[in-house]
């Protein structure tokens, strides 16, 4: 039998270890690397010659989180002392914790369910305050932080302490391997190097046609090789430009704007009141610097302040005083129908523009909410669109994104009428889902911008609709937890 040079290593470094061992002790006797051991330890058992043994373990280690709780503390631990000096509000805690806002505001589920702590909303924001039962079990060590310890030593720990771990993103779990070999009882292994045979094709052999009188030695392309991971886009990369294809095949223009936005075209030039739920400071981040924007022309703001106070041809409007000075506030732009609307502002009928951008809402951070997410926005400017065009485009958009059921739920939405929300049915879950609002803009959004026909508008979710399709039940995935066997994996569209 013709032998591999590195086999006959393997087979001589499994007779010096009494026929069998691991791959990785075969190697160290062999004198070859590891992954040599494993490949030509392989080839030989396809020969007959050994029994290959593969065994999987999956092995916990701290991530950089993990790390650094293990060296300072859990993060509820040390909000939990803070509170015994009194309730604090979210922006105190960030200042004695020394703990970001989105490490304090993922431990509210955990402060909550273990009763340490009662969380509420005060007049300057969210405020907390430690219970009875905090004053006492939070001194206790816990669990979780024993196991902290184990896993960081190496020891041995229970799976379902484990869990919840990887869910707060301070453990991840990887799987190590070890391939055991052994000489085949009664085969035989006297076989040596046979001379004849070539085992690498040189260039020169092919210039000569020397190979032509040559031995080839076969290769298994079924032998184990070691996984490779190139670089690779981002999941939410993938769905931005799959999306942004959809669109541009159905003939729609790209348009962006700023992070940072004007009041005005945020929320007035959408006829939202200025008195609306949306512009309190629980929903939306203020800014100090700058705190506030330029506005648009005089023509613009009069018109859209004339929509408010009197309405517009078929409107009375909101009926009350307008404020000037609250449309220059800057702000986190909410959603990027900031950014379709003032496209509106540019454009000539017929025209149809969307956007794919940022959007930051003071939202608690949870596995379905984020204070920072993307959205996507269209409009359809054209004197001959209808309602049913407007569903006939969202149902295509979500038809191309791979969800063959779609249906629409009237709703209500201050600057559109009629107005509705877009579905989808996962077959998994068996279950009809929410995808964002719709419907056609107001006249008292699009007259004081100048536009006289019907605008379709819609404002979707990207990491919603990519989180149900890969299977996700925490949208953090996305963002917090960095689990890279994951998005080594991961596989979209």
């Amino acid at each position: 039998m013709d032998l591999h040079p590195l086999e006959i290593k393997v087979i001589e470094g499994l007779k010096k270890l009494g026929g069998k061992g691991s791959a990785s002790v075969v190697a160290e006797t062999a004198g070859i690397e590891k992954i040599q051991a494993e490949r030509f330890g392989y080839s030989l058992s396809q020969k007959g010659l050994v029994v290959l043994e593969k065994k999987v373990t999956e092995k916990p280690k701290l991530t950089e989180f993990g790390k650094k709780y293990l060296k300072e503390g859990l993060p509820e631990k040390k909000i939990a002392s803070v509170l015994k000096s009194g309730p604090q509000t979210l922006n105190e805690l960030i200042e004695t914790t020394g703990l970001s806002q989105q490490e304090i505001e993922a431990c509210f589920g955990i402060l909550k369910k273990n009763g340490w702590a009662v969380i509420r909303k005060g007049d300057l924001g969210i405020e907390l305050e430690l219970t009875e039962i905090g004053k006492l079990e939070s001194k206790e060590k816990s669990d979780l932080e024993n196991a902290l310890e184990e896993i960081n030593t190496g020891g041995f720990v229970q799976g379902e302490i484990v869990e919840p771990l990887k869910k707060r993103g301070v453990v991840e779990v990887g799987s190590h391997y070890e391939y055991k070999m052994e000489l085949k009882e009664g085969a035989k292994i006297e076989a040596t190097e046979t001379g004849d045979v070539v085992h690498q094709l040189t260039h020169e052999m092919i210039k000569t046609g020397a190979w032509k009188e040559k031995k080839l030695r076969g290769y298994d392309l079924k032998a184990p090789v070691p996984a490779f991971y190139g670089g690779k886009l981002h999941p939410l990369t993938i769905a931005r430009n799959k999306i942004r294809r959809i669109f541009l095949d159905l003939g729609f223009e790209e348009v962006e704007g700023p992070l940072i936005e004007s009041s005005f075209w945020n929320f007035d030039a959408l006829f939202q009141p200025q008195d609306h739920p949306s512009r309190d400071l629980q929903d939306t981040f203020y800014l100090k610097n700058p705190s506030e924007a330029k506005l648009p022309a005089r023509k613009i703001l009069d018109e859209v302040k004339k929509a408010h106070e009197q309405g517009t041809k078929d409107s009375t409007g909101w009926r009350y005083k307008w404020n000037e000075e609250l449309a220059k506030k800057s702000i986190l732009r909410t959603h990027t129908t900031a950014v379709t609307v003032r496209a509106l502002s540019r454009i000539k009928p017929p025209a149809k523009v969307f956007c794919i951008g940022r959007t930051f809402r003071n939202e608690t951070l949870d596995f379905k909410h984020l204070p920072e997410f993307t959205q996507i926005d269209g409009i359809v400017a054209d004197e001959n669109v209808t309602f049913k065009d407007l569903l006939g485009y969202l149902k295509e958009f979500f038809y191309r994104l791979g969800f063959e059921k779609i249906r629409f739920r009237p709703a209500y939405f201050p600057y559109t009428e009629m107005s509705t929300e877009p579905e989808v049915y996962l077959e998994e879950r068996g279950e009809w889902l929410e995808m964002g609002g719709s419907g056609i803009f107001r006249p008292e959004v699009t007259e004081p911008l100048g536009i006289d026909v019907p605008v379709l508008a819609w404002g979707l979710s990207l990491e919603r609709p990519i989180m149900l399709k890969l299977g996700l039940k925490d949208i953090r995935s996305f963002y917090y937890f960095n689990n890279l066997k994951w998005l080594r994996e991961v596989g979209i569209f």
